[in-house]
């Protein structure tokens, strides 16, 4: 069977067609289901649409909604197709034959099925005026109702007439003459433009036009087109356009005698296009109105004047003067200026002096520079606005500038203040290329504030650092930070005031001296003080002590030097044994190395992240050092090491000493620079070097390593009793200090029997 190659897709000429025998022989047997065969080709079958499984099968995409896809005939109707159109092809004469194919096809309800019926029956009875199809009334009923509901109203009238002229030119046998020519040519037609309707008469010819004979076609046409008797049935097609009833009531119809018959269907969930639509509407709608109402606020500015929560307001807390810092008394003269200053400004401006606008503190962490602030803000009486670097910072690009215009506005509202930004570092950098723009508009508005058009003098900003080497200059220079001041470490006599501010809250026992504890925390901060002071009280707590005595207080120093003591962590017998010969060697070489630090406390249990420790303290404030001191400390570094290769031979050396080897070969890298034959001259690291001069550097550092191991090696050898004595007593006793270490290696007991007893005594009395 051949596929139909082509489909009516317009309104169909007219029927008039002048053929010749000689075309009856070309004519192909034609192919009703060759496009349903295509569409089930190219389309998905749709699961049955039963109430149970529409809600499933409905496609919720726009698409689906707006516009419904064309639905396709099963297998089973194809086939039965096929079969219909092959016996209409074999038995062309026989009507019921063609009458089934066309209900077959009527009953898919496809636009195309009904441009399959009009092809051939066009073609049937063109090519064979013979066929009993051309006589069919009820053929030429469905060959109509087809025209119309593809919307090929154009085409009734020309078929009307080629019919009549193709019936009176081969009449049935044995049947009378049909309508003559004459007749058919002087009865009025189906004429109009839309030719969906019968032209309507006007009263004057109504007899007349009554008295004239009508023609069969003409019949069957008017009736179709009046809907009284619509072989379709009323099937609605998925893809036609229905006929407009205007044109449709203009005909004919419409009468009293032929009332247009109308029934609206509404279609099933018709009501979700509308409600997408709606919600699209509204949607849309409601996004314009909000983008217009927030453009009016924000330009007509009601929004910016409209109370808002203050970002920066004054700190409130407990007030802090002078006398609760302490250690810092050189500081504390500096700052007593600006408290001046803010109390009575004019005792220095009658004699032309300047409030000045910047304070910039620097120091280690720890060392007291917040709290110098609020001694000044608690001195003078005046509000305290506070502010780290990071707090200018955000995700949004100009929060920064903005913020600090906020907390400067802030400040000039309760003048005269105090304004202090902690780690100004973080958005006073020096500022180049690399760096993104976001941060130069912080740092260039804070430029502007401290030192711009307008001049703030009630205003003082204090700020601080632990790296002032990275502040941009124009942020340091006079006339914003007016003055720079150190905040340093605390030496002996300010550790001592220190820890007396901090124990007056703390119950401590008479054995308990703030002179000895000072000159053990040579380095200490007042952060570490106040910590050490803290963890003492602690622990004297959890221990159900009366009061904290020194014991206490050496527990809360080791565990800051040190560490924490891992006392649960399980270390067998050799490696605690290597682990002790390490820390002795460090002990001893300490002990016998002039120029090394003191020898506080060795251990051999892991504190933090060693396996052992060996502690050593300054006993006085140390602001040098000499070229012996510093290989007193290379040669201290390098005993461990010296010692695991004298007991245990080059190949028992273990990875313990690689921080030990690290701290030597920066202690000599640091003497290259003024304390070897390369002669006092400064290499800057980050400056590439000629590969000469590199060689000589670690040249220098090797040698200088070597000649610190040969020391080392010589000094255990000769102490290798002791060294075995202080390493059997380390692993008996952990942990060792500096007298201990004496006794043990001068072969005493660590303990005497009075102190034996004393222990004893007091574990029972606790217990």
């Amino acid at each position: 069977m051949q596929l139909c190659s082509s489909i009516r897709a317009s309104a169909r000429p007219s029927l008039a067609l002048r053929t010749t025998p000689a075309s009856i022989s070309t004519w192909r047997t034609l192919s009703t289901s060759s496009l349903v065969c295509s569409q089930l080709r190219t389309l998905r079958p749709l699961p049955p649409r039963t109430p149970l499984t529409l809600l499933a099968v409905r496609n919720l995409f726009l698409g689906s909604i707006f516009s419904r896809k064309p639905t396709i005939p099963s297998p089973t109707v194809v086939a039965n197709i096929t079969r219909l159109e092959a016996e209409a092809n074999v038995y062309p004469h026989d009507v019921s034959k063609q009458m089934a194919l066309f209900e077959a096809l009527l009953d898919t309800k496809l636009k195309a099925s009904h441009e399959l019926i009009i092809n051939r029956w066009e073609k049937m009875c063109e090519f064979d005026a013979s066929s009993p199809l051309l006589h069919s009334e009820e053929a030429f009923r469905v060959y109509v109702s087809c025209l119309v509901n593809t919307g090929q109203q154009a085409a009734v009238n020309p078929a009307i007439r080629r019919r009549d002229s193709l019936l009176s030119a081969h009449p049935l046998s044995g049947s009378s003459t049909p309508a003559s020519a004459e007749t058919t040519s002087d009865t009025p037609l189906l004429e109009g433009e839309s030719a969906a309707s019968v032209t309507a008469e006007s009263p004057a010819t109504t007899t007349s036009a009554a008295a004239a004979k009508v023609s069969s076609s003409q019949d069957i046409a008017q009736s179709v087109l009046s809907g009284k008797k619509d072989p379709v049935q009323q099937r609605p097609l998925k893809d036609a356009n229905p006929p407009n009833p205007l044109a449709i009531a203009s005909g004919a119809a419409g009468t009293n005698g032929r009332p247009i018959e109308v029934t609206i269907v509404e279609r099933k969930a018709s009501w979700v296009p509308r409600l997408v639509r709606f919600i699209v509407v509204v949607a849309v709608t409601s996004f314009f109105f909000l983008v217009i109402l927030s453009v009016f606020f924000e330009n007509s500015g009601l929004m910016k004047n409209a109370p808002q929560q203050a970002q920066f307001e004054p700190t409130p807390g407990q007030t802090v003067t002078f006398s609760d810092v302490h250690g810092v008394d050189e500081v504390k003269d500096e700052l007593q200026d600006i408290v001046s200053f803010l109390k009575d400004p004019s005792m220095f401006a009658s004699l032309g002096g300047k409030l000045p606008k910047g304070v910039l503190l620097t120091g280690a962490p720890g060392t007291g520079k917040t709290m110098l602030a609020r001694a000044v803000a608690g001195e003078a009486g005046v509000p305290f606005f506070f502010a780290s670097g990071s707090d200018f910072e955000e995700m949004f690009v100009g929060v920064g500038a903005k913020r600090v215009r906020e907390l400067f506005a802030a400040a000039r509202k309760k003048e005269p203040a105090i304004i202090f930004i902690d780690e100004i570092d973080a958005v006073g950098g020096k500022r180049n290329n690399r760096h993104q723009q976001y941060l130069k508009q912080t740092l260039n508005q804070l430029l502007t504030e401290m030192d711009g058009f307008k001049q703030s003098e009630g205003v003082i900003v204090i700020a601080a650092t632990n790296v002032p080497e990275t502040l941009d200059p124009a942020l340091v220079r006079p006339g914003r930070f007016d003055r720079h001041i150190a905040v340093p470490l605390p030496d002996i006599r300010g550790r001592v005031q220190i820890l007396q501010h901090h124990m007056k809250n703390v119950t401590t026992s008479s054995d308990v001296e703030t002179m000895q504890l000072a000159r053990g925390t040579a380095g200490f901060s007042g952060a570490d003080l106040q910590n050490m002071v803290n963890q003492a009280a602690v622990r004297a707590a959890k221990e159900k002590a009366t009061e904290v005595n020194l014991e206490h207080f050496e527990w809360a120093k080791d565990r800051i030097l040190m560490g924490t003591e891992r006392k649960s962590a399980y270390i067998d017998a050799k490696n605690k044994l290597a682990t002790a010969y390490h820390e002795g060697g460090h002990a001893l070489v300490a002990l016998y190395t002039d120029g090394a630090l003191p020898l506080h406390k060795v251990t051999c249990i892991p504190r933090g992240h060693a396996l052992g420790y060996t502690s050593m303290l300054p006993e006085n404030d140390r602001f040098s050092v000499n070229y012996k001191e510093y290989l007193a400390g290379i040669d201290v570094s390098l005993g461990g090491r010296v010692a695991e290769e004298i007991i245990y031979g080059e190949d028992g050396i273990t990875s313990g000493a690689s921080s030990d080897i690290r701290n030597a070969s920066s202690t000599a890298r640091h003497m290259d620079y003024g304390f070897s034959k390369l002669g006092p001259i400064y290499y800057d690291e980050t400056v590439d070097l000629s590969p000469r001069r590199k060689d000589e550097i670690e040249e220098e550092v090797s040698k200088i390593i070597k000649a610190s191991e040969a020391r080392v090696m010589h000094l255990l050898k000769t102490k290798v009793d002791e060294l075995h004595l202080l390493a059997q007593a380390l692993v008996e006793h952990e942990t060792l200090d500096k007298d201990q270490v004496h006794r043990v290696i001068k072969g005493e007991p660590i303990r005497n029997i009075s102190e034996v007893l004393e222990a004893e005594l007091s574990k029972s009395g606790n217990s």
